[in-house]
């Protein structure tokens, strides 16, 4: 792996948003972490073939300022209330978030609507494998917590649902 795919890996990385990353292959093996302040991502690159480690330059992300979409701006007077008794729908994987099936058709879920247990409210695309993502609780969604086509990580909250 050359040095300018590495940074071209890092910024995507740094993009996404994701906090930890590792790759290994039969040449190399990258591991990328971001720091708790989001600050710096270290990065260190070992080549199989080469005995000493090769260390990479620190490089500092861009800081992105997340924009509510039109759905959680809608959800912010129900967020108001008391967000104890709200359940979230979570990420079972690590991948990209999507509300639709494709860009033509109809979000799964609004802030509003009534699901039920079994019901598809997005879809994580990961490795190239679109996953549907099945609800197992019954309300009313709340807030959506995530925006369309975004990065989303193991276990990241996702729906905010009213059980009631």
């Amino acid at each position: 792996m050359k040095a300018k795919e590495i940074q071209e890996l890092i910024s995507f990385i740094a993009e996404s948003g994701l906090a930890e990353v590792n790759i290994e292959t039969d040449e190399f093996k990258l591991a990328v972490k971001r720091q708790s302040d989001a600050a710096l991502q270290a990065v260190h690159v070992v080549e199989k073939t080469v005995a000493a480690p090769m260390q990479m330059p620190v490089v500092t992300p861009a800081v992105t300022p997340v924009v509510a979409t039109a759905t959680s701006v809608a959800a912010a007077p129900a967020a108001g209330k008391d967000e104890s008794k709200y359940k979230t729908i979570k990420s079972p994987m690590i991948g990209t978030f999507y509300r639709s099936a494709n860009p033509e058709s109809p979000v799964f879920v609004q802030v509003g609507d009534q699901v039920k247990a079994g019901q598809t409210v997005c879809i994580v695309e990961a490795m190239k494998l679109f996953n549907e993502i099945d609800t197992d609780l019954s309300g009313t969604i709340v807030k959506v917590l995530v925006e369309n086509a975004s990065p989303v990580e193991y276990d990241q909250p996702l729906f905010l649902i009213d059980p009631a």
